[in-house]
């Protein structure tokens, strides 16, 4: 993909994502960035040579891509003084919450892709959620596909809803693996070993198992299974772990993150 491409926001997300792309190929002469922090503006000039604009304007219009890496809260104020320059674009936004037809309100389009990275994203290693509203072609889809794919694997859901669910499993989930690393290394240290092993210990146990998950052919109750020998060590803390109903537990605070997406879409997707 050789498309111009202007990003809407210059944080960490859409550092990324311009990252992400110049890697892939695409010159930094075909992105433009609107940020109207100075500190934005400055990183993105030292890293990748980008002078970005303080606000939308007629240029806009000779860019067939934009990306919307605002925050949620500021989504309107920046989408509607920029909506004139941008009816005939293709949008993706990776702002949490904003439902689909907000966007497509504040900008006067039907081409509008919304997606849920997670933060992995900031080093190619995410998995991102997308839904494409009726007005997003199969061509703007192999579009978003490219730019989805610098931030790490993605995923299409066909109902808008389910990104909700997408939120709630892989957009907030980082922060659950960071828990139980947190929980493993205390525990570690609790039991002899120097911080930095106990944490080494957690880091490396979940990344190989993660990896061992997504390249097996079984089922994570049968890899889990295969470690769990009957009056063994395993045993002993799965069995600890479901006597206090962990596994539910658990599951109770994923709908619980799904049910606050739910409320933040509506919130900040008012007119």
């Amino acid at each position: 993909m050789n498309e111009r491409i202007a990003i809407i926001g210059g944080g960490n997300m859409a550092s990324a994502i311009i990252g992400g792309l110049i890697k892939k190929g695409l010159p930094v002469a075909r992105i433009e960035v609107v940020d109207t922090n100075p500190e934005a503006q400055q990183r993105l000039k030292d890293n990748f040579g980008l002078v970005a604009h303080a606000e939308p304007g007629p240029f806009l219009k000779d860019f067939p891509i934009v990306i919307w890496a605002v925050k949620p809260q500021t989504f309107k104020d920046a989408a509607l003084p920029a909506a004139p320059h941008v009816r005939d674009a293709l949008h993706l936004s990776v702002a949490a919450g904003i439902p689909s037809g907000s966007i497509a309100r504040w900008l006067g389009t039907e081409r509008v892709v919304r997606s849920m990275p997670n933060t992995p994203a900031l080093i190619g290693k995410g998995i991102t959620g997308l839904y494409a509203r009726a007005g997003v072609g199969e061509q703007d889809r192999h579009h978003i596909e490219h730019i989805a794919s610098v931030m790490g694997e993605f995923v299409w859901v066909e109902r808008e809803d389910l990104l909700d669910a997408v939120t709630a499993l892989s957009g907030s989930g980082p922060a659950y693996v960071f828990y139980f690393l947190e929980a493993m290394a205390a525990a570690g240290v609790e039991m002899g070993l120097s911080h930095e092993q106990a944490y080494q210990l957690a880091v490396e146990t979940f990344r190989g198992a993660g990896e061992l998950a997504k390249f097996s052919d079984e089922p994570p109750e049968v890899l889990r299974q295969r470690v769990t020998s009957k009056g063994g060590t395993t045993y002993a803390a799965i069995t600890m772990m479901e006597s206090q109903k962990l596994k539910e537990h658990f599951g109770q605070a994923l709908h619980a993150a799904e049910r606050r997406s739910r409320e933040l879409g509506a919130e900040y997707g008012k007119d």
